[in-house]
């Protein structure tokens, strides 16, 4: 009898959790893992949204790499990712590290500092086109103030893509509040035996900040790479993938292929080669993170 009460009670708790996280599951198959088994399906076929669509095999993988913008594509977003990512992090943590600081209005810094990373992405990239103004925007102004040569910033091949890097890190908030979550989180004590053994600034940011502070840098390093990959709005929004495809991102090229050429086979194929460059640039990181990463549990 008590088994049977047990019994009951254990399927109702079952029933309970289930109806909890089902607003949860139901979005999920809806928005997630429906797209992406059509988008599997989709990947083997040629589709136009207007016509049926026709079972191609492999052949929209066999044209990414002989696609000469795919190849374009992946350079850019390479560039982008593997320069912008560790920028992002530098700035991130000595921001945070500056704000960490015990000086007047610092809760006003914080929010300062934050503020941007909140801002709508369609916004940040209506300023920064000002911003980069060949004519009247403020980086060229500033240029002139200091009395060095001007630049075309977005509208230039050159410097289409340090611009965008620039422009990166206008939204390092998020980063850096994490960043500022782990900097408090490591005891006062361990500085203080540093001090004590004669160490600097620059041994206590060494020896004691950046190991206690590793989990958090894999952390920010893997999301940072992560979105990076997959960066389209300011791109979308500034110069549409120019000049010259300079800043053609793989996410807008593969925008393009799908809602502009109506191409949503080859457009599957480029987005699940996406998957998994991203896939296997993740795993990388935290199988290597076994070498740098130090766990207070004593786990590396």
């Amino acid at each position: 009898m008590a088994k049977t009460q047990l019994s009951n009670l254990r399927r109702q708790e079952m029933i309970d959790g289930y109806l909890f996280i089902a607003p949860w599951l139901i979005g999920f198959v809806l928005w997630v893992a429906g797209p992406m088994i059509a988008s599997i399906i989709l990947a083997f076929m040629e589709w136009d949204l207007f016509s049926p669509p026709k079972w191609v095999g492999i052949q929209n993988f066999e044209q990414l790499f002989t696609t000469r913008l795919v190849g374009i594509s992946l350079w850019n977003t390479a560039y982008y990712t593997f320069i912008s990512v560790p920028l992002s992090l530098m700035v991130a943590l000595g921001s945070a590290m500056l704000l960490t600081m015990q000086i007047r209005f610092q809760s006003l810094f914080r929010t300062f500092f934050y503020l941007p990373s909140v801002m709508p992405a369609v916004a940040s990239a209506v300023l920064w086109f000002w911003v980069f103004n060949p004519e009247v925007g403020l980086a060229n102004q500033l240029l002139r103030m200091l009395g060095l040569p001007e630049s075309q910033w977005i509208w230039a091949p050159e410097t289409a893509k340090p611009s965008f890097i620039l422009m990166s890190l206008w939204g390092v908030g998020n980063t850096m509040v994490i960043f500022l979550a782990g900097l408090q989180g490591i005891p006062r004590s361990l500085y203080d035996a540093a001090e004590i053994d004669g160490a600097n600034w620059w041994h206590s940011f060494r020896a004691v900040t950046l190991p206690m502070l590793s989990p958090v840098i894999l952390f920010n390093l893997v999301l940072g790479i992560i979105g990076s990959f997959q960066v389209f709005t300011s791109a979308y929004l500034l110069t549409n993938g120019g000049p010259q495809h300079a800043t053609l991102f793989v996410v807008l090229y593969l925008y393009r292929l799908g809602f502009e050429q109506f191409r949503m086979g080859f457009a599957s194929a480029l987005a699940w080669l996406l998957f998994l460059i991203i896939l296997v640039f993740t795993l990388l990181q935290l199988r290597l993170s076994d070498a740098w990463v130090y766990y207070e549990g004593g786990e590396t």
